[in-house]
């Protein structure tokens, strides 16, 4: 069930080219970013200072969703488990200990169409060359079936 999940989402989240319905989308996924995410990754995506630094309880700070932090580093696939289940739950579902994340998780507040728009946002903002890149990152996770 997880699979076909998660196939749905990514077909959901996979870039149809300029259109708009895609303009409606980031639009959209702005307007929820400035609502659910941006008192934490910041009004400009840039996230919290030291972010790459626990901070003193030992939580995870939120990195920066721009291109200069790692979110494009990561799966279409994982940034909406990480969005949708929460930083914790997410990582332990993939096996990652060691971690203490304080991203909460949205499945309570955010339908999964609002997740998507979110994300397509934050890629949107990111350099044609960034998205290229998290997009093979993306081909390659679904090819393993992740």
């Amino acid at each position: 069930m997880r699979n076909l999940t998660r196939i749905a989402i990514l077909a959901g989240l996979a870039w149809a080219g300029p259109g708009l319905a895609q303009e409606k989308a980031i639009a959209r996924g702005e307007k929820l970013y400035t609502e659910y995410c941006a008192s934490c990754h910041g009004a400009n995506l840039e996230g919290q200072e030291d972010w790459q630094s626990p901070d003193e309880n030992g939580v995870l700070r939120a990195p920066p969703h721009d291109h200069t932090g790692h979110t494009w580093h990561h799966d279409d696939g994982m940034l909406f488990d990480y969005t949708k289940l929460g930083g914790q739950t997410a990582l332990e579902q993939m096996g990652v200990t060691g971690v203490n994340s304080g991203m909460p998780g949205f499945a309570d507040s955010l339908a999964d169409q609002d997740i998507l728009d979110v994300l397509a946002f934050i890629k949107s903002t990111w350099p044609e060359r960034v998205q290229e890149m998290q997009k093979q990152r993306t081909l390659a996770a679904q090819s393993k079936g992740n």
